[in-house]
């Protein structure tokens, strides 16, 4: 049948669906909320100072009602601690009956940051508490005693976490790195000032630990996702990735959301819970799309922060308001169907060296990559960055993958790093040792010509091809990219960022500064993008900063998040009739050719009609 002929029969199809009545109208957020709350539900989260201020007043709390039931809002984090305001039980005790009596679920919370005469700050660049003080221990217990009885369900935010460098950690730590020392105070500290006071008091309540969104830098500062996720009752997850292109939150690229709730899922099983995410440093762009990360990760609860942004406005809530119902299905399909693709290989507590951050920049290349905190050994296109490295056993793994038929991508970092480093080598059929490279390359070649990047291309050690060969070249003729003879192994010669570009900024947490691999040519996108490619996928032909992420059921999400029109172009497995899973608009092929000029900023979802 003609594509034309398709288009009109399709058109036709959806206009008469979308014309048809709904068995029972919703006319309302509130409403459509209840409806969809299987399948995902909105909660915000209320800040202490909020608190003292909304719910002292009768028209506090009506306003908060209002404003709760308009967006759609069915659960909502009632903060009894920040920065040094502790609220007092009696306020508690009735904004939490008065919340229940309005319909809405309570969940306690509480930011563990120091305040005046409130524990003990912590010598280092952070305003984080010194965990190792008394008074830090023993003020942080008496609210959890005191405000435990009034919750079923309890959270601790982001600031389970230090870098305090003082005499008195410093003696404490003793021959330990900072590292250990820190994960071992805060693991042990997480039962007696949280758990165990809150559960003496209220047997029954349930203590949630929420992760940041610093997933290479959790361990230095304290988290441990190996101990945590066991003795905590349920494990709430950052996607706070706001504005790629400004400096005030880092260059965080959109997909980090996604790659650090899937991780954490890898460690914390059944008890992985809601997706957190804020307005900070966002156009109402950036918030939404943080939204669609965290549903492709797999959340079933939005978390907001924070009840003050609903108060002043913020353009992304219509947005959020519009895709309510959109985004509800998109989890409960990936509720069935999971995104999967090339596993990045990420062990907990791990040390990323030069690749800190870098699973989130292959993603953005188009690569449908999904990190796993075990051994991908059922995987077909496996992913090593440095992170890999920490793995003892990685050789023998390896040599089983490629029997097993599978393909393997790895960076300079991890064969420098990796145990047997010289046998890996050998397999990916470059000279060892990797010698260091401190260069920096400005130029690159592509399609036998010279072009400058925006921002340069950072390289740590230099690839000496033995039989491998060279793919992607720069202009000092340091190979980029390099594949070995029967293309089971290819090797990238990455440098994202390491500690001492933390430091050269002042940075701690988040990317110190935009890189020349997202301004990358078209042609050398393609060309990394081609290595992860496994059988019977959909090939993308498209720039960085298209993201495409494939559901188990065959269909995929693609995102745009260039700030200009952008032309894709999709090779598809199987000829056939397609749509739009998000706007249920028919999609027009070619054979098995799709051609989308996508705007910018913008999504689609690429479903197969005959797998509806």
């Amino acid at each position: 049948m003609k594509p034309l002929i398709i288009l009109i029969i399709l058109s036709f199809l959806f206009s008469f669906q979308s014309c048809q009545q709904p068995a029972a109208t919703v006319n309302d957020m509130q409403s459509l909320a209840e409806i969809l709350k299987p399948d995902l539900r909105l909660s915000v989260y209320i800040t202490a100072h909020t608190v003292n201020q909304i719910f002292t007043t009768e028209q506090g709390r009506r306003e908060t009602v209002s404003v709760l039931h308009c967006n759609g809002i069915t659960k909502v984090y009632f903060e009894v601690y920040r920065s040094g305001l502790v609220i007092p039980t009696e306020l508690i005790k009735c904004s939490v009956a008065f919340l229940k009596e309005n319909g809405f679920e309570v969940v306690g919370g509480i930011a563990t940051v120091p305040g005046t005469n409130f524990g003990v700050a912590q010598e280092g660049p952070l305003t984080w508490f010194n965990w190792q003080n008394s008074k830090t221990q023993n003020d942080l217990r008496k609210v959890m005693e005191d405000s435990a009885p009034f919750f079923d369900t309890f959270i601790v935010d982001d600031f389970l976490c230090t870098a305090d460098t003082s005499f008195e950690s410093k003696t404490a730590k003793g021959d330990r790195s900072w590292s250990e020392y820190r994960r071992s105070l805060l693991t042990e500290l997480s039962q007696s000032i949280f758990i165990k006071p809150a559960k003496e008091k209220n047997p029954s309540i349930k203590i949630i630990i929420k992760y940041p969104q610093w997933y290479d830098r959790f361990h230095l500062f304290g988290y441990d996702v190996l101990t945590e996720p066991k003795i905590f009752d349920g494990v709430w997850v950052g996607t706070e990735t706001r504005g790629q292109y400004t400096q005030r939150y880092g260059f965080v690229q959109p997909y980090e959301g996604f790659i650090n709730y899937r991780w954490i899922s890898t460690l914390a099983g059944d008890k992985i819970g809601g997706a957190w995410f804020d307005h900070g440093d966002c156009t109402d762009l950036d918030f939404i799309e943080q939204a669609y990360q965290s549903v492709l990760a797999g959340a079933k609860e939005l978390v907001i922060f924070n009840f003050d942004s609903f108060l002043t406005g913020h353009p992304g809530h219509h947005l959020l308001r519009q895709d309510f119902e959109i985004l509800a299905n998109l989890a409960k399909s990936i509720a069935k169907n999971p995104v999967q693709g090339a596993v990045g290989y990420k062990p907990a507590n791990s040390d990323a060296g030069g690749d800190l951050y870098l699973l989130d920049y292959i993603g953005m290349f188009g690569i449908s990559i999904v990190p796993d905190s075990k051994y991908p050994e059922n995987s077909k296109v496996i992913f090593l960055p440095t992170q890999a490295a920490a793995d003892p056993e990685i050789f023998a793994k390896i040599k089983m993958s490629l029997n097993n038929g599978a393909k393997i991508i790895m960076t300079t970092g991890f064969i420098a790093n990796a145990n047997e480093g010289e046998k890996i080598a050998r397999l990916a059929e470059i000279k060892w040792p990797l010698l260091p490279l401190s260069t920096i390359a400005e130029t690159i070649f592509t399609e036998g010509n010279l072009q400058k990047l925006k921002f340069p291309l950072n390289m740590d050690y230099q690839i000496i091809p033995e039989k491998a060969n060279t793919l992607l070249l720069t202009s000092a003729s340091h190979p980029f990219l390099v594949q070995n003879n029967n293309k089971t192994i290819s090797v990238l010669n990455t440098h994202t960022f390491s500690q001492q570009d933390f430091d050269a900024v002042g940075e701690v947490l988040l990317s110190p500064r935009q890189l020349g691999l997202l301004e990358l040519p078209r042609l050398w996108v393609n060309t990394i993008r081609a290595t992860f490619l496994s059988q019977n996928e959909p090939i993308l032909d498209a720039p960085s900063r298209v993201s495409m992420q494939q559901l188990s059921d065959q269909s995929f999400v693609i995102h745009n998040y260039n700030q200009e029109n952008t032309v894709i172009n999709v090779q598809l497995p199987l000829a056939g009739n397609y749509i739009d899973g998000f706007s249920g608009k028919p999609i027009i092929t070619e054979g098995k050719e799709l051609k989308l000029t996508m705007a910018p900023r913008s999504r689609i979802w690429v479903k197969s009609l005959h797998s509806q």
